[in-house]
């Protein structure tokens, strides 16, 4: 029997992005998949219902998620959407888990197998469905060109008969994939580029591109990354040491883009109000982890502000989605080839191997249990208080080991992009 695939326009008015394309719609078809996207889904990122039904696809409308055996978000389905899933059935997204305990609740109690994509595993096997790495490249890349238009100045030094135009100097906090990205994309503008991490490798990384290291670089930095390439958390008064250094070096600086996260905490704070305060006006910052809190202080999600020294903090929401028709080529791809590791080619169904790697990382419900480790604790204790004990089972918690999210988390190399 033909197993359904069912392609949903993101509620959200915020989200822009789509988790098909037309090729991956194709390669979907050719595995034997009937895919049925919902009418208007990719408009946002340029793709018509008309270029769906050409590589194979059926528009449909939202009763169609009733009968799909998978369905491919973008974002964690809304309770309404949850609703219209059959039980049994495999949702793929981006699920941000961390601080939504009864939503994972949720999903568990309406019976889908729900895949985290943000948990993928950092292995060479699931490089291609790395939904952190695609986004944040476009992140990294569109704060540069928002902080461009922000600055309204030419970024290169140009030299003219009537006088040469200074070179904007940007300073990039956080060497993972977004602040790498960020780097390349400001030198190929022209800027004169200085970044900083906590990372002692991501020194190497920065002169590569061709931009100048900035840190502290003591005993303690020399040891602060694990030998899985994680950030160790530095010493108050490591932090007081490349504070006061930061700060001198924020003063001088046209552009600041920020782009620290750690998984399942708030955002540290990086620019503080006093820092903020010492930068010229006309001067921006861009702060890619304002939808965790952000690092700069004073930075207002969504919004853009200017300080009273004439400083203007930029705050994007779902800085991907504004670069929507590339984000989402890029995430559909992440998409295509997680689901087709589960497709048994013979059968030509979705077949969960749930001793498979790559499930074990993402799967965070299953058969109405919240199955991973790392949230099992706290749902339970949430959904014990709202749920019905008969309609909501629970996955036993793990004694032996510490859930990662209650240890002190590392900072992963490219995890710690917004």
């Amino acid at each position: 029997m033909t197993q359904t695939i069912f392609v949903p326009k993101e509620l959200d008015p915020s989200e822009p992005r789509v988790a098909a394309s037309p090729e991956t719609v194709k390669r979907l078809t050719g595995l034997g998949f009937d895919v049925i996207v919902e009418a208007g889904a990719g408009l946002d990122s340029r793709i018509t219902d008309a270029d769906y039904t050409t590589a194979g696809a059926k528009i449909g409308k939202v009763a169609d998620a009733a009968k799909a055996d998978v369905v491919l978000k973008v974002r964690r389905p809304t309770d309404a959407e949850l609703k219209g899933y059959k039980s049994g059935a495999a949702v793929i997204a981006i699920m941000d888990p961390y601080g939504n305990d009864a939503a994972v609740a949720a999903m568990a109690k309406a019976g889908i197998t729900a895949f985290s994509m943000e948990f993928m595993p950092r292995i060479t096997r699931a490089q291609v469905m790395d939904v952190l790495s695609s986004q944040a490249n476009l992140a990294g890349y569109q704060a540069v060109i928002d902080a461009a238009a922000e600055y309204d100045r030419a970024l290169p030094m140009m030299m003219t008969a009537a006088g040469t135009v200074p070179a904007a100097k940007v300073f990039i906090m956080g060497v993972g994939v977004a602040g790498l990205q960020a780097i390349a994309t400001a030198r190929r503008l022209g800027a004169v580029v200085t970044a900083t991490d906590v990372r002692p490798a991501a020194k190497e990384q920065v002169a590569s591109l061709g931009a100048k290291f900035l840190a502290v670089e003591d005993e303690e930095f020399k040891a602060a990354e694990t030998a899985g390439g994680y950030a160790k958390e530095m010493s108050k008064e490591y932090q007081a040491k490349q504070a006061a250094l930061t700060a001198e070096h924020i003063a001088k600086q046209d552009i600041v883009i920020t782009t620290a996260l750690i998984p399942g905490r708030p955002a540290p704070k990086l620019v503080s109000a006093a820092m903020v305060a010492s930068m010229k006006p006309g001067s921006v910052l861009v702060d890619l982890a304002v939808e965790r809190g952000g690092n700069v202080e004073g930075a207002v999600p969504g919004k853009i502000v200017t300080t009273e020294n004439g400083v203007k903090i930029v705050g994007h929401l779902n800085v991907p989605g504004r670069v929507a028709a590339s984000a989402s080529l890029l995430y559909a791809k992440n998409l295509f080839a997680f689901l087709e590791t589960m497709v048994d080619k013979t059968t030509k169904q979705v077949a969960i191997n749930r001793d498979d790697e790559l499930v074990k990382a993402t799967m965070l419900t299953d058969a109405g249990k919240v199955v991973h480790p790392a949230f099992a604790n706290v749902v339970v204790a949430e959904a014990a208080e709202k749920a019905e004990p008969a309609k909501l089972k629970v996955a036993k918690p793990v004694a032996a080991k510490k859930p990662a999210a209650a240890r002190k988390p590392a900072v992963k190399k490219s995890k710690g992009d917004a």
